[in-house]
């Protein structure tokens, strides 16, 4: 089983910044996939950010170039920086990992960010 542990939400001014941290621990396999997800009440969850083992990241289309995903592969643990966070980013952001061979994928508790003056 999987353990993701997830920090850096909070409140932050429209504009500001946040950074988000996520390690896994308890693999038996390698990650192949690391990544974050938000979620609003009574909407879907949305992929934010992804990258792989090999460096291959995707962003979410809202994204628009002000989120930056980076990966410590040998400490299991990905990032994501957030810059000029407006109110629509208001959201639970979730990690996410998916490992190699069963494909397994599993996800953190989420953590609230909010944006707001």
């Amino acid at each position: 089983q999987v353990h993701l542990v997830e920090s850096g939400g909070g409140l932050v001014q429209p504009g500001g910044s946040l950074r988000l941290s996520c390690t896994a621990s308890g693999s038996s396999f390698s990650i192949y996939s690391m990544g974050w997800y938000r979620q609003n009440p009574g909407k879907q969850r949305e992929m934010v950010a992804v990258k792989t083992s090999s460096g291959s990241t995707n962003y979410g289309v809202f994204v628009k170039g002000r989120f930056t995903i980076s990966r410590d592969n040998a400490a299991n643990t990905v990032y994501l920086q957030m810059n000029d966070l407006q109110p629509e980013d208001t959201a639970v952001y979730y990690c996410n990992t998916e490992v190699d061979v069963t494909h397994d994928d599993y996800w953190g508790q989420g953590t609230q960010v909010t944006v707001s003056s």
